[in-house]
């Protein structure tokens, strides 16, 4: 992390926010709920749709509470932040790719970036928590909780997509 970085005053409150809302082990599910993700949502939006129970039992501890309770893991804690390689990013909850290295970028927010995500991938909704309102995003097929999406990103989309790399899995490309 380059300390000598300015930070804008919206970053500042954001990482503010982020920082007061996360507990020690990093992880904090976004408006001090337990609920599913998206449980206000029909279930069948999704392909794919199991119990809080299944969840469980397919993620890590870590992965539900991001993919299935919209928490936010702690910044810089991911190892794909420093991913380089050519590949498909696919959801952690049900194998979906979801993002290309293409797009992949580093936004020094300390959580994996990209501009772009693989069409038909992601499904979105407004998230008025920590005293704003956010477009959240998802997996279209099982709806797990990947992050957020801002407008202060590169060209072309000037889309930032900030994501828990706990929600994504890295395929390497082949050949």
């Amino acid at each position: 992390m380059n300390n000598k970085t300015p930070i804008s005053r919206r970053h500042f409150l954001r990482d503010s926010a982020l920082a007061w809302a996360a507990t020690s082990a990093g992880l904090v599910a976004a408006g001090g709920t337990t609920s599913a993700a998206f449980a206000n949502t029909p279930a069948q939006q999704f392909e794919i749709v199991r119990t809080p129970e299944e969840w469980r039992r397919l993620l890590t501890k870590e992965q539900f509470a991001v993919l299935r309770e919209e928490a936010t893991e702690k910044r810089y804690s991911s190892p794909l932040l420093s991913e380089k390689r050519a590949g498909t990013y696919h959801c952690a909850g049900c194998n979906l790719a979801v993002y290309s290295s293409q797009t992949k970028y580093d936004s020094k927010t300390g959580w994996p970036s990209f501009w772009d995500a693989l069409e038909n991938a992601v499904g979105t909704r407004p998230d008025d928590t920590f005293f704003s309102t956010r477009t959240e995003v998802h997996c279209r097929r099982c709806g797990g909780h990947f992050g957020h999406i801002f407008d202060d990103g590169p060209a072309p989309t000037g889309k930032r997509h900030c994501l828990n790399g706990l929600a994504l899995k890295f395929m390497p490309a082949t050949g």
